[in-house]
């Protein structure tokens, strides 16, 4: 069982042969920590639509956030500065206007493969 750490071995296998694929699988720790980063990003109802606004629509102002998602402007606010801090968007200056931007690509892969959302008008 060549992947298996040292402080492991000493544990009993059943298939050495699977327990070395899943350890490939499973690969760098800090990978892994990152991921889930991500999707803890994604697990909040209103991070998840303001990301998909932001990701579905293009450049966007806060207002237009908080008015197509039906969030309180002050809470998109903080949603954005959390993003931002995570390297998920990227604010740009318009003018005088401010537009969030989705900048992480693996955040922007899983957002492309979520369903459409329909609502009710």
């Amino acid at each position: 069982m060549h992947l298996v750490p040292e402080d492991r071995a000493h544990r009993r296998a059943i298939d050495e042969h699977t327990v070395c694929e899943a350890i490939a699988a499973i690969g760098d720790p800090e990978t892994v920590r990152g991921w889930a980063s991500r999707f803890s990003m994604l697990a909040e109802p209103n991070r998840l639509s303001v990301l998909l606004a932001i990701h579905r629509a293009g450049p966007i102002a806060v207002t237009d956030l908080a008015l197509a998602t039906g969030v309180n402007e002050p809470a998109v606010s903080q949603i954005l500065r959390l993003l931002r801090v995570s390297n998920t968007v990227v604010a740009e200056k318009d003018g005088r206007v401010v537009r969030y931007r989705l900048i992480d690509h693996d955040t922007a892969t899983l957002l492309d493969s979520l369903p459409p959302l329909h609502q009710a008008v």
